[in-house]
């Protein structure tokens, strides 16, 4: 068994900043993998793409990530086209790949199975309820959230969202997403909603001005820590739920993992492409903020 087990396809993604313009994989599979090469964790990727990217799978397989690959047709293909202010961006879809299989899974056992769904469809509710019956389950959103029109990415309704969240433990949304969710312009007021749903940790991120956690009728402040330089925002949601659950199986509250989660995806913010630095980098981060406050 293992601690950890992200399941999410792997990108092959165009994205277009107002400097530059790179070419590059992506999506929650990537992005939360790389952290966690360089942590103390037991750990399994899950993928899906097609074989003219297998050199993606080669390059987590290089950094000691176990990778577990479903065959599929295509790899899904995104351009994220970012504003002056990174906290914003446009998605376009080019390509899709195959959605994920119960056979792919039925032999994987993990504490934690992190989904990352990119599109609405690339998770059954049965492929999810098996999951939950084997571990906790660990969503990102925003996928379910996602429709495509003329190749652009929108945000959607999602109507299946109370059966499926009935099986997840803990949820991933920055506040759009979370307010597209549930209906609801208050933020509290949403989070207590998907609580109601039967969601136990509600993960709420906002950029360069925090996030939240929402456990047991309780908020956690967490802010966010600036970065030095700011060079490449892409992921960065995913490199903090890599950093979050890490802690959270490891045995650290709700407040210690936001905070961890917080200085991981600081650091991740300034360099391009994934984090590759390792753990000791994010608690000299942790206590060079906690020396400034005393």
């Amino acid at each position: 068994m293992v601690d950890i087990c992200c399941v999410g396809h792997i990108t092959s993604d165009k994205v277009v900043t107002s400097n530059t313009t790179l070419y590059m994989p992506g999506g929650t599979a990537y992005y939360f993998s790389f952290p966690l090469a360089g942590f103390d964790v037991n750990y399994l990727l899950v993928t899906a793409l097609a074989k003219a990217e297998s050199r993606y799978v080669a390059e987590l397989e290089h950094r000691n990530i176990a990778v577990k690959v479903q065959e599929s047709e295509h790899t899904v293909c995104f351009e994220n086209v970012y504003e002056a202010n990174t906290d914003f961006r446009t998605q376009y879809v080019s390509q899709k790949a195959d959605a994920f299989i119960e056979e792919t899974l039925a032999d994987v056992e993990a504490k934690i199975f992190h989904l990352g769904p990119l599109l609405a469809d690339d998770f059954s509710v049965s492929l999810i309820r098996s999951l939950a019956a084997k571990g906790r389950v660990s969503m990102d959103v925003q996928g379910y959230l996602r429709v495509v029109k003329d190749g652009k990415v929108f945000h959607a309704a999602w109507p299946e969202k109370q059966e499926v969240l009935a099986y997840v433990d803990i949820l991933k949304a920055d506040e759009t997403e979370l307010r597209t969710l549930t209906g609801v312009e208050d933020i509290k007021s949403a989070a207590a909603l998907v609580a109601d749903w039967g969601v136990k940790e509600v993960v709420i991120t906002n950029g360069s001005q925090g996030s939240m956690i929402y456990s047991q009728g309780v908020f956690h402040a967490i802010p966010a820590f600036p970065p030095r330089t700011l060079v490449d925002a892409t992921g960065c949601g995913d490199t903090y739920m890599a950093g979050y659950l890490y802690q959270r199986i490891k045995g650290a509250d709700e407040q210690q993992s936001g905070r961890f989660a917080a200085a991981l995806a600081t650091l991740k913010l300034e360099s391009a492409g994934p984090f590759q630095g390792q753990l000791e980098d994010v608690q000299v981060l942790l206590e060079q903020y906690s020396s400034e406050a005393r």
